[in-house]
């Protein structure tokens, strides 16, 4: 109809207006032809990468059930409860073979796998390391011990996939300096697990491996973006894992799973080796770390990479050894405390977890002090947000070219899409009703110029100042703080980015951090929840709560800091925390 229209306006063009038409639609024609032909060969790339992990897992499966037709008495249970202490000593003594631990943990593997799709891939390489440290004359500190390790933590020959299709063509050509470590004493990585697409999520999904749940509850997230350990370690399929946390991506799947998580100062453990979708962001540093079932299994581990061989594979980390003595002591310690940082403030039941356990403190002879971290909100849209959005989003949203974005990223992704004057005018329309989403837009806007970018920088480090001063000022040893949580509902995480304000804090100021558990979501909390208004009573208040509801039974945790080096500190006290909580609940 158009087309008969022009022409009785334009007779004497009718030619080629009809030529013009005919090669406009052919052009639309071929730009739909291109389009489906790169989704198909996006849909090849993903299930590929999907039969590749399902012919491992059956070939996994095959090497169970061939080492239990062989050994059929293995006490399976029992090998499973051991503490990591008390599993390396029968290592060592020879009371329990490598061979049988290792085979029994990747039969566990299997079963919370199926119920939690918490593996990416296992590393049919185990039986090899299995084979060598049985060589081997010198048993290192983590001898025949299985770990697991995040995906983008560098395995030779395996990839290091951050969640993405574009990584799927490359294998990882060497170890990571951290999997090196790892091997040279003893350990056997047999398993990598999943993460969220990009990494830059604290839920755990991607569009090639799915969605990976909670083993307490399939309904709720086991965090992320470490959110694959988390489930694995949780639901009993590996005794130690590696993570990695640039928010929270320890801590938050630790409190979610019920695990003790520790976030190291940044350069105390080796990144070579580790893949990030966006290189080079300096300003918030990335940090490994480990996760586990308890303190002292993290303190062992700790122990273990701090040696030689790393000092020597990787000349920038401090040649600093494991401190035993300082993790060992028992004086009193002088605890600042907060249970609220007056941004974005938590669930009941995780203030709760902070008062509890101040009090269990306070009984035990260590003395409280009142502490009030400054300018949160300054610190999560000025100094965070606008470390990872300084060009406005446009590095990450690259890495989801010739990609399919996860839904749970979508509220993330299409706010970054908003163009900057988009998001400088929204920004200013919505201040006065919802001053938080207001600063929040006006951060992912970025910087204009790397003047700006130096005085980020500059304030970054004027507020570290600020921060150890008041921390000296008040002569503390450690804090005692909140950490985001009970477990949220699947999806609700990518809506509420601001709400690891908790965490994030302590990636700014670079301090070493780790969780505890120490509690349940009792039904009183879940009650107390129902007249739950936060600080602002908006939307993402709102949105907080719809997220940790029906969370009874579900791991409560608290959070444990200390200065930037004092690593063994920080477990000196998280140990504190967790002797005195577990004496509670002996009660």
């Amino acid at each position: 109809m158009v087309q008969q229209q022009l022409k009785e306006l334009l007779p004497e063009r009718e030619v080629g207006l009809s030529a013009a038409l005919t090669l406009l639609c052919g052009s639309a024609a071929a730009v739909v032809v291109w389009k489906w032909l790169g989704k198909r060969q996006i849909q090849k790339k993903m299930e590929e990468a999907r039969r590749t992990r399902d012919e491992g897992v059956r070939k996994m499966v095959k090497a169970v059930q061939q080492f239990r037709e062989q050994v059929p008495t293995v006490q399976r249970d029992a090998i499973l409860s051991l503490p990591l202490l008390e599993l390396t000593q029968r290592l060592q003594e020879g009371s329990l073979s490598p061979k049988t631990v290792l085979y029994t943990y990747l039969g566990k593997a299997l079963e919370v796998t199926q119920q939690t799709n918490c593996l990416r891939h296992f590393i049919p390489e185990c039986e090899e390391q299995l084979e060598e440290i049985q060589r081997q004359s010198a048993k290192g500190l983590l001898y025949g011990i299985p770990v697991s390790i995040k995906d983008h933590i560098g395995h030779k020959g395996h990839l290091s996939t951050c969640g993405l299709v574009q990584c799927l063509d490359t294998l990882v050509q060497e170890d990571s300096v951290l999997v090196k470590v790892l091997k040279k004493q003893g350990a056997i990585p047999f398993a990598l697990t999943n993460v969220p697409q990009s990494l830059f999520n604290y839920d755990c999904s991607n569009p090639i491996f799915g969605q990976t749940v909670n083993p307490f509850n399939h309904q709720k997230s086991p965090g992320g973006s470490s959110g694959g350990e988390g489930a694995l370690i949780a639901g009993g399929g590996s005794i130690l894992g590696i993570g990695s946390d640039i928010g929270g991506s320890i801590r938050l799947p630790s409190s979610f799973c019920g695990l003790c998580g520790l976030k190291p100062t940044a350069e105390r453990l080796s990144l070579s080796g580790v893949s990030d979708p966006v290189s080079g962001i300096l300003a918030v540093p990335c940090a490994l770390g480990p996760m586990a079932r308890d303190v002292d299994s993290l303190a062992l581990c700790m122990k273990a990479l701090l040696c030689e061989e790393m000092f020597r594979l990787d000349p920038t980390v401090p040649p600093i050894p494991f401190d035993e003595e300082v993790y060992s002591s028992s004086a009193p310690l002088r605890v600042g405390f907060y249970d609220t940082d007056s941004y974005f403030p938590l669930s009941p039941c995780m203030r709760r977890a902070v008062q509890d356990t101040k009090r269990a403190l306070e009984a035990a002879g260590h003395q409280l002090v009142p502490f009030s971290p400054p300018r949160i909100h300054y610190v999560m849209t000025e100094l965070f947000l606008k470390t990872f959005f300084a060009d406005g989003g446009r590095a990450w949203l690259d890495v989801f070219t010739g990609d399919i974005v996860d839904p749970n990223l979508k509220p993330q992704v299409n706010c970054c899409k908003i163009p900057r004057l988009g998001k400088k005018l929204l920004a200013l329309i919505l201040k006065p009703l919802f001053p938080r989403l207001a600063d929040y837009l006006s951060a992912l806007s970025g910087m204009r110029s790397v003047k700006e970018m130096w005085n980020h920088h500059h304030q970054i480090q004027v507020y570290r100042t600020e921060f150890i001063a008041r921390w000296r000022e008040l002569q503390l040893d450690v804090m005692l703080c909140p950490v985001l949580g009970p477990a949220f509902t699947t999806g609700y995480p990518g809506k509420l980015l601001t709400a690891i304000s908790s965490t994030m804090l302590y990636n700014v100021l670079n301090f070493p951090a780790g969780v505890v558990p120490v509690s349940r979501v009792t039904e009183a909390d879940e009650e107390e929840l129902k007249i739950y208004r936060g600080c602002y009573d908006d939307p993402w208040d709102r949105t907080l709560k719809q997220a940790v509801a029906g969370a009874v039974g579900l791991p409560v945790a608290v959070q444990c800091v200390a200065l930037p080096w004092q690593e063994e500190l920080c477990l000196r006290f998280m140990k504190e925390v967790e002797t005195l909580s577990q004496e509670k609940r002996a009660v």
